[in-house]
Order: C-alpha cells, then sequence, then structure tokens
C-alpha cells in the first residue's frame, strides 16, 4: 500500500507540476518500475510497441475522423432545424433541442468536446437572438456534449475496454439505455427550470404544419444511417468495432458529398485535426499500459483489494467512496486522464467486490462525464465559455450546468442501486 501511495502522490505531483500527461503517466511508471526491481527497460518497450500494434486501438483514430468530417458536414446545422421543429412545443422550448441535437450527434462522434463544441456553435447564437437565459443555454450546450462519450460509438469505451478487457461491443450496448435516460433527465431538468421561471421567450413557438415537420425528418437520417452502419455492423457479427468505425468514415464522406460540403481543403482539415487528437489520445494509452504492466508486477491492485476488504466496508459503500473520489478528481484532471490513470487499480478492486467490469465501465464513463463538467479543468465548460458572443465570466456557465450536474448524479445513483440499467441490453443482444 506504501507503494500504491506513492504512485499515486507521484503522480498527482507531476501534473500540478505541469507535466503533459502522457509523460507523467510515463515517469510515474518508470519510477514505480525502479522502486520494484521487478521490471527490465525491454519490458517497457515491448509493452508499449504491442500496445501500438493493438487492431482495437485503431478504432480510436477512425471514430475520431468520423467526427471530424461529420462536424463539418453541416449535418448539426440541419439536424437542429429539424429537431427544433419537433420540440419546440416543450416548456423550455429550444433548450431541448440542444439536449437532443447533442444525443443524434453523440451517436456518431464519439467525443464530448466536438459534440459540445459543433452542436454550440449552431444554437447559441440562435438561442441568445431569441432571448433565452444565457446561463441555462451554456449550461445545456456543456452537459448535452457529455453525451458524446455515453451514446455509442463513444472514443472513451474503446480505451477502457482495451485497458480493463472488455468488450468494446459489449460497452456500446451497455451505453444505450443509459444514454436515453441521461437524455430524458437533462430535459426533465429543463422542463422543471421552464415551470420554476422564464427561461424562454413566450413568442418563440412557432406553429408548423405537421407534413412540413415530417418532411425535415430527412435531415435526421444521415446520423441514424451512421449509427445503423457503425452499431449495425458490430451487433450483426459482419464488423468489428475497428472496421465498423472504417465503415462509419465511408458513409460520413457519403454524406458530405450529399450535403455538397466534400472537398480536399475539408478532407485535409478534418484529417489534420483527427491526427492531432489521435496523436494526444494514444500516447496517454499507450503510457497508460506500460503504467498498468508496472503496477500489476507491483502487486499494488491486489494489495488495495486486500486492503479494502479488512476495513468491512460493503460493495456498495466502496463504489461510494470511489464516487467521491471521481469527482474530487475530476476536478484535476482530464476525463481520459482520469480513465487511464485509475483503471488498472480500480477495475481488479471492482471485480474482487463482485461487480462486473461492463457495468463499471458505464459507471466510469458517467464520472467521467462529470470530470467534463466540473470545474476548473471541465473541458465542456470552457467550450461552452469560447462560443458564446457576449462577454461574461465563466462563472455563468458553471451556474448554468449545475441543475444538469445533479440529474447526471441521480442517475449515477439509480446506476449504482440497479445495474441492470446498463447490463440489460447487452445481456439480450451477446
Amino acid at each position: 500500500m506504501l507503494l500504491g501511495a506513492l504512485y499515486f502522490g507521484g503522480l498527482v505531483l507531476f501534473l500540478m507540476a505541469g507535466i503533459h500527461v502522457a509523460s507523467a503517466i510515463f515517469m510515474t511508471a518508470v519510477v514505480s518500475d525502479w522502486m520494484s526491481m521487478q521490471v527490465l527497460p525491454s519490458m517497457i518497450g515491448n509493452t508499449m510497441w504491442s500496445t501500438m500494434n493493438e487492431f482495437l486501438l485503431v478504432a480510436i483514430p477512425l471514430f475520431i475522423l468520423l467526427g471530424e468530417i461529420l462536424t463539418r458536414s453541416g449535418v448539426a446545422d440541419r439536424m437542429y432545424k429539424a429537431l427544433a421543429a419537433w420540440l419546440q412545443w416543450l416548456p423550455g422550448g429550444l433548450l431541448h433541442t440542444n439536449i437532443a441535437t447533442c444525443a443524434l450527434f453523440a451517436a456518431t462522434s464519439g467525443s464530448s468536446v466536438a459534440t459540445s463544441a459543433t452542436v454550440g456553435t449552431v444554437a447559441l447564437p440562435t438561442l441568445q437572438r431569441l432571448g433565452y437565459r444565457e446561463r441555462l443555454v451554456l449550461g445545456s450546450i456543456a452537459a448535452g456534449g457529455t453525451l458524446g462519450i455515453l451514446i455509442p460509438p463513444s472514443i472513451n469505451m474503446v480505451v477502457y475496454g482495451a485497458l480493463a478487457e472488455v468488450s468494446v461491443g459489449k460497452l456500446f450496448a451497455a451505453g444505450i439505455v443509459p444514454g436515453i435516460i441521461v437524455l430524458l433527465l437533462m430535459m426533465a431538468v429543463i422542463v422543471i427550470m421552464a415551470l420554476l421561471g422564464k427561461v424562454a421567450p413566450d413568442n418563440e413557438k412557432l406553429i408548423i404544419p405537421l407534413a412540413m415537420r415530417l418532411k425535415l425528418l430527412i435531415d435526421v437520417l444521415p446520423v441514424v444511417f451512421i449509427f445503423g452502419l457503425v452499431m449495425g455492423g458490430i451487433y450483426l457479427g459482419i464488423a468489428t468495432p475497428t472496421e465498423a468505425a472504417a465503415l462509419g468514415v465511408v458513409g460520413a464522406i457519403a454524406i458530405a458529398a450529399a450535403n455538397r460540403t466534400l472537398s480536399v481543403a475539408m478532407l485535409h482539415a478534418a484529417f489534420l485535426s483527427a491526427l492531432r487528437t489521435t496523436a494526444m489520445v494514444v500516447l496517454v494509452v499507450t503510457t497508460a499500459f506500460v503504467l498498468n504492466f508496472s503496477l500489476s508486477l507491483a502487486g499494488i491492485p491486489q494489495a488495495l483489494s486486500e486492503y479494502i476488504g479488512q476495513l468491512g466496508w460493503s460493495p456498495t459503500a466502496t463504489i461510494w467512496v470511489l464516487v467521491a473520489f471521481y469527482l474530487i478528481l475530476g476536478c484535476f484532471l482530464e476525463a481520459i486522464a482520469m480513465m487511464v490513470t485509475t483503471v488498472g487499480v480500480v477495475v481488479p478492486l471492482i471485480v474482487s467486490l463482485g461487480f462486473d467490469p461492463l457495468w463499471f465501465g458505464i459507471f466510469m464513463t458517467m464520472m467521467m462525464e462529470l470530470a467534463l463538467i466540473t470545474p476548473p479543468v471541465g473541458l465542456n465548460l470552457f467550450v461552452a465559455q469560447n462560443i458564446r458572443l457576449s462577454r461574461g465570466g465563466i462563472s455563468d456557465v458553471y451556474i448554468g450546468v449545475l441543475p444538469f450536474a445533479f440529474a447526471m448524479m441521480v442517475f449515477v445513483t439509480l446506476l449504482i442501486y440497479f445495474p441492470q440499467i446498463a447490463l440489460w441490453l447487452p445481456n439480450r443482444l451477446f
């Protein structure tokens, strides 16, 4: 346990010193190896090489590229208008469209930051012009974007599946029902806020004929097509997650061509952005594999399991301790860093307590969602702040996102006491 405390303390120290996440993880692994005297430098190199040659991880750049192409294809703008025609009658008006568009875009992008940025760029100018309460608008964009890593396909689930050796296809299936429930909880928050006080202008609702609304649904079909192409390929057994991601990229290019937004310049920008993001994610994941390998040889996961067992805590109490741990950690670490630095230690612990690692993958994804909207380093908070048109402090985003964070904590509670919320669908499909 002393070595485990030194490992975590060293990692936090490196991160607080401003060292890049991947470098901090690698340095922690090297120090851990040196202290345990069990890992040779050649073993570190072999671990990194085998990780980078892992076929499953090829899905990461493909899903990132899929989201980048769709972001530039004009799909989000058309989809937003179509959903607005159907949802504007609800209390809260177009705020529901923010959440619903984020959910649908999440079904193709796999990235929370990309979802918030894309939908926010489309929605924010319109909502501010119509006179919606700005704090709630910003909060809905930041919180809605977190659905990007819960609703499949999800880059974070691919990373978790690789680190925890859990089926990515099952993880994708496990995220569908929770994604729908979180979507409904966020929309319920908007309804409650609208009933408690004025959040939307009284005269912004338009009467749109049913025929027109049905016609607008055509603009939602591209996202449904991509989702069906990717997820259908996986669940029908005709494609691995990596192959399904490649199919999704081809489909996204076809959609961009149909929308007449496909060009060499657009593809160049999409590939360049995907390359930058991929380099960061894969480097972090590779060093995380090295760290997990080092910790396993040092016996830290086993020691932690024994220590928790000696404390006499119930399994549920241990999970609530992890909730508090991840909430605190989310204040200092990015979501992906929070996951890769803890999976190697925490997953063996929860397995020893009798929890399903598939369920824990969804639990960890929810905690990462909360990290994305937790100050001071929540990335989605900064995305919402950066795309706003008016001047104002980021505290507006903090306040606006609070009701949605509460709704997400409600779901975490439901997930802890009713694990079948996440496990029912994968158990039926696999």
